[in-house]
């Protein structure tokens, strides 16, 4: 029984961590490869400069973490997509919500971030599921 738990208990780290790299992965490529030009182009519309030192890339790094810990702890209790419609909704639209009420959400990058951020999500999600085998 304690044996069981203990192989559970790694399974989650290994799988929260698998996630979270994909997640952080996926998050670098879309918002600093393809998506850069909006976020400098939307902060400078607005007088502000877009927040890049690295210091706010390890605190997005810490986010999909956290992300990928609570994707992971659904995928315990539901299907991959619920885990993946519920995680998203509230780590994604909710953030877009609240960027968009501050008056910092670029225009139009949504047309491009929806699609993606909710394939990184399952994916991470699928991740999860695969890495968690018989404790998912």
């Amino acid at each position: 029984m304690i044996e069981a738990m203990e192989t559970s208990r790694k399974q989650f780290v290994l799988a929260v961590i698998a996630a979270g790299l994909w997640m952080n992965f996926s998050e670098f490529i879309r918002n600093e490869i393809l998506l850069k030009e909006y976020w400098l182009d939307g902060f400078n519309d607005i007088g502000l400069t877009f927040p890049s030192a690295p210091v706010n890339g390890a605190t997005w790094g810490l986010w999909a973490m956290i992300f990928a810990a609570f994707l992971t702890w659904l995928i315990t209790r539901f299907s991959i997509l619920q885990s993946t419609v519920i995680s998203w909704v509230l780590g994604f639209v909710l953030l877009w919500i609240a960027m968009w009420n501050l008056g910092v959400l670029p225009e139009g990058i949504l047309y491009w971030a929806i699609p993606w951020s909710f394939a990184e999500v399952y994916v991470a999600g699928f991740i999860s599921r695969r890495l968690m085998g018989k404790h998912a």
